[in-house]
């Protein structure tokens, strides 16, 4: 779950199987009673088809709770200069960072970093598409040291600097396909 919205479906899905949660978070439900075999089978089918899956397995749920954390914290565009990826996600879970890089990178092909740096673009495009906020602006919500470096990491990841983007009409990826 990537948005608020996903967190409304998969509560509706929930409640029209019977099953009552104490908590709905991105990627994350705390149900009150252990579901039936059958109530599983039925929701992992109703979430299938709405383009969600359940996970049971622990390696991807601990990366969901990675992926949920950065999409978060971009999504707030509030980062400070010097944000710590592997301070912020140390504290945040409570594991070694290397431990949490390496399962990243082997299950997703991306290092976190790589994640985190794709999603900062889609929130500049955002933003640009918005036109509510200058380049330097941008930069600064999103912590980079300069307007400099965020046009030199646009153009890497998409091919087109900030302007030629906003000229051209661009547009963005939903977060779940980034």
């Amino acid at each position: 779950m990537v948005c608020n919205r996903c967190i409304m479906v998969v509560k509706q899905e929930l409640e029209a199987l019977g099953l009552q949660t104490s908590q709905v978070n991105m990627g994350e439900v705390n149900l009150i009673k252990i579901p039936s075999e059958k109530h599983l089978q039925q929701l992992d089918l109703r979430l299938n088809q709405l383009g969600f899956e359940l996970l049971d397995d622990q390696r991807q749920k601990q990366i969901e709770k990675i992926k949920n954390l950065l999409i978060k914290k971009t999504q707030s565009g509030e980062l400070e200069e010097h944000f710590s990826i592997s301070e912020f996600l140390g504290k945040a879970l409570n594991k070694e960072y290397s431990s949490l890089s390496r399962l990243f990178s082997q299950v997703e092909g991306v290092t976190i970093e790589q994640f985190f740096i794709l999603h900062k673009i889609e929130k500049v495009k955002e933003w640009l598409i918005y036109g509510e906020m200058n380049l330097n602006e941008i930069a600064f919500q999103l912590g980079y040291s300069s307007t400099a470096h965020l046009s030199t990491q646009f153009k890497k990841v998409t091919g087109l600097t900030p302007r030629e983007f906003r000229n051209m009409g661009g547009s963005r990826k939903s977060l779940d396909k980034v």
